[in-house]
């Protein structure tokens, strides 16, 4: 696009896109190794195409419903863009995520793995799925316990045959994130993952160099929610 038809959010977009870069760079990695979600969670479609026009594709939301009142519209007019759900699934809503959404990053209980693995048979569509680990094991946050991550795993792969691609958290806000994403990546690691999903506006450059695969970023990006 040209100067005179960005916007702020399209520029905020290009700066986090950069700061990425060179986060990755300082790391040893390439810039196309981390996939900068950017999440549009309360802003409308109007606020939305400008960076879908400048060619970004990949878009997060938190609420299923949320996302239904935009996103398959969206998607028909722009074939190839890839939704991550990034919030909390409740199980009466797998049928609609599994229909709307492209990645799964929030599968945090056996009984919602269970109910994806059946939706996702039923209507053939095989979503990658990131566990989410409540790697400070906050009492009101979800996510496995680490204590039994691995056993998730292994049940997600044998009994409910998820196509896990990582794992995904959400790190204190009180505590260094840093301690977080190096916990997370040594998780992965121990059970064979391969993407990390973590990191958002206030440390992705961090997480990028924990070894971040997918970095959720919205109020750097689109500023305050609406």
């Amino acid at each position: 696009m040209n100067e005179s038809s960005t916007t702020p959010a399209t520029r905020a977009l290009a700066d986090v896109a950069n700061r990425i870069a060179d986060a990755a760079r300082k790391a040893g990695r390439g810039a196309s190794d981390v996939t900068l979600i950017a999440v549009t969670k309360t802003h409308g479609a109007a606020r939305i195409l400008p960076a879908i026009a400048a060619g970004h594709c990949h878009f997060g939301e938190n609420r299923v419903q949320e996302a239904l009142e935009k996103w398959p519209e969206l998607k028909a007019q722009t074939p190839g863009l890839c939704v991550h759900l990034i919030g909390p699934l409740q199980t009466n809503k797998v049928r609609d995520a599994v229909a709307l959404f492209d990645v799964i990053h929030t599968v945090d209980r056996a009984r919602l793995a269970e109910k994806l693995s059946a939706e996702m048979e039923r209507q053939d569509r095989r979503l990658p799925c990131f566990i989410q680990v409540n790697t400070g094991r906050e009492p009101q946050k979800a996510g496995i316990d680490p204590a039994d991550l691995d056993a998730f795993v292994t049940a997600c792969r044998r009994t409910w045959r998820l196509p896990l691609a990582g794992l995904m958290c959400i790190p204190p806000v009180d505590e260094e994130a840093a301690l977080h994403f190096a916990f997370l990546r040594e998780l992965a690691r121990r059970n064979d993952l391969a993407q990390l999903s973590m990191g958002m506006s206030g440390d992705y450059e961090l997480a990028v160099a924990f070894g971040a695969t997918h970095v959720r970023v919205g109020s750097a990006i689109f500023g305050a929610r609406e």
